[in-house]
Formats: C-alpha cells, sequence, structure tokens
C-alpha cells in the first residue's frame, strides 16, 4: 500500500476517515492524498467571467487555509500528507483522480442515511462506491485505531467473485487478517439445497486453488435478507470489518438484489470496504 486518497469535507465524518487512513499510512508507509472538493453555486456560476474568476479565487484561497489548519493535526505527524483542492461536481470524479495518483485506496467517512433521504438522494458515500477502481473503505461512527484482526467477505461463489475475493486476501494477508467468508440464503432467493451451496462454494474455491483453511472459514447463514444475514454474521465472527464485491456503475453486487451492496456500507456500523468486479 503507497496511497491513499481521503475525500474531505472538514466534518467529524471525514476527519475520522482522516485518522483511519493516518493509522494505516504509518503501518504501511503510506502516502496521504486528502481531497477537498470545492463546488461553486449556481448563482455564482451564472455571473461573468471576471465575477466569477475573482469569487473563484476567494473561494480557494479561503479552502487553502482552512483545509491547512485541518490537516496541522498530531496524528499526521510523520506522514506524507498532500493536499488538493478540486472543482469536482460529481463525486464519480474521485476515480479519475485515483487513477491519476496510481492509489491503492479510497478511505472515507460517513454518517449513512436513511428512509425517504436516501431514497430520493442517496449518499456520496455510494457515488464513490459505483464508480470507484479501486477499493473503497467506508469509515462510520468510530476512526481505525487498530489492526484489523477479522474481516468478512460476502459473497455468492460465482465467477464475478473470484476478482474481489482475491484482491481483498491479497490486501488482509498484507495486513495479518484473517479473512472469514458468508454466503446468505433468504425466502425470496432462489432456493439451493445445502448441498447445492456447498458444491458451489467448493467449485469457486477449486477455480482459485484455495487451500483447506480457506474452505474452513467458510459460512452458510439464512436471514430475511442479506443485509440482515451478514450482519448477524459479522457480529457472531467479531468481525472488525466486512467486505463486498460490487459491480460499480451498476450499482449493484452480483449476489444482491437492487441496492443491497451500498445498503450494507450505507448501514453497517463496522467499516466497510468494497471491491470491484
Amino acid at each position: 500500500m503507497r496511497k491513499i486518497i481521503v475525500p474531505v469535507d472538514f466534518s467529524t465524518y471525514s476527519e475520522n476517515a482522516l485518522k483511519s487512513a493516518a493509522y494505516l499510512a504509518k503501518k504501511n508507509n503510506a502516502e496521504i492524498v486528502a481531497v477537498h472538493m470545492l463546488e461553486l453555486s449556481n448563482a455564482i456560476a451564472s455571473q461573468s467571467e471576471s465575477y466569477l474568476q475573482e469569487q473563484t479565487l476567494f473561494l480557494y484561497k479561503l479552502t487553502e487555509k482552512k483545509f491547512g489548519e485541518f490537516l496541522n493535526a498530531d496524528y499526521l505527524s510523520d506522514i506524507k500528507v498532500t493536499p488538493i483542492i478540486k472543482h469536482f461536481k460529481i463525486f464519480s470524479e474521485l476515480d479519475e483522480l485515483a487513477r491519476e495518483e496510481n492509489a491503492d485506496l479510497i478511505i472515507m467517512g460517513s454518517k449513512g442515511t436513511s428512509g425517504m433521504k436516501e431514497i430520493f438522494i442517496g449518499s456520496n458515500t455510494e457515488k464513490v462506491i459505483r464508480h470507484s477502481e479501486v477499493p473503497v473503505i467506508v469509515i462510520k461512527e468510530e476512526a481505525i485505531k487498530e489492526d484489523f484482526k477479522n474481516a468478512l467477505f460476502a459473497c455468492d461463489f460465482s465467477n464475478d467473485d473470484i476478482k474481489p475475493y482475491l484482491e481483498a486476501k491479497r490486501l488482509f494477508n498484507a495486513l495479518n487478517c484473517n479473512l472469514k467468508l458468508v454466503y446468505v440464503t433468504t425466502p425470496t432467493s432462489k432456493f439451493k439445497s445445502t448441498k447445492e451451496i456447498k458444491e458451489r462454494i467448493n467449485s469457486f474455491m477449486d477455480n482459485i486453488n484455495e487451500n483447506s483453511q480457506a474452505r474452513n472459514n467458510v459460512a452458510i447463514i439464512a436471514d430475511y435478507s442479506v443485509e440482515e444475514g451478514v450482519f448477524y454474521y459479522a457480529n457472531t465472527a467479531e468481525a472488525d470489518i466486512i467486505a463486498i464485491a460490487t459491480h460499480g456503475r451498476k450499482g449493484v453486487a452480483h449476489f444482491f438484489e437492487g441496492s443491497i451492496s451500498e445498503d450494507i456500507a450505507n448501514h453497517s456500523s463496522l467499516p466497510v470496504i468494497t471491491f470491484k468486479i
């Protein structure tokens, strides 16, 4: 891990993400790229070009000062931190920046959403997850302050999940973290017998020549929804982080119906990391 991107809006949530990035950066001797997205209101944007330039410069200088104060924190000492101010209009452009910077990871804070707000406007977290080609860690209630001991990878053991799983395995091996897998069956999913599910899992493991230890780290959970099943097993397995695969721009993982992959990232109290299929 060489470079971590952290979107910053000066909130407590983005500070938690920055603290988490600092912890991982110190463990891996990595650089942090802190990004603030400066957006001009429609009212300003509709003014004359000279007025727009004047206001843009004013806001840029103001943000630059605030950014400097925000990054002047003890927990960032001894870490290379590069501040970037971008005139992004949409959060999907973070993926473009991640490619330009050759970043290994995006870490962002989120308070999540619920109810009608979630239905109509979603969240910036979801937009980043949909477009990012690099793994995204979503930090919720607390910053990462200690090593991950147990990670949980939720999937349906289809061929689509092979690449995300191998990426997750590589990352968590580097972090000396135990990786467990879970398959959730629900009343609304296409019925499969226990034998069929186990055959599917064994076929998946055979395709990647997985060892017996990994095969023994697989759980089959029955619950009323995939989300509930993942959260239940995460608690039972004492997981420190949940990993999921996503189709990105399609907004859902192959495993999940609707937008459950994004819902897990939105509603989990644990950190969630997404891997692009």
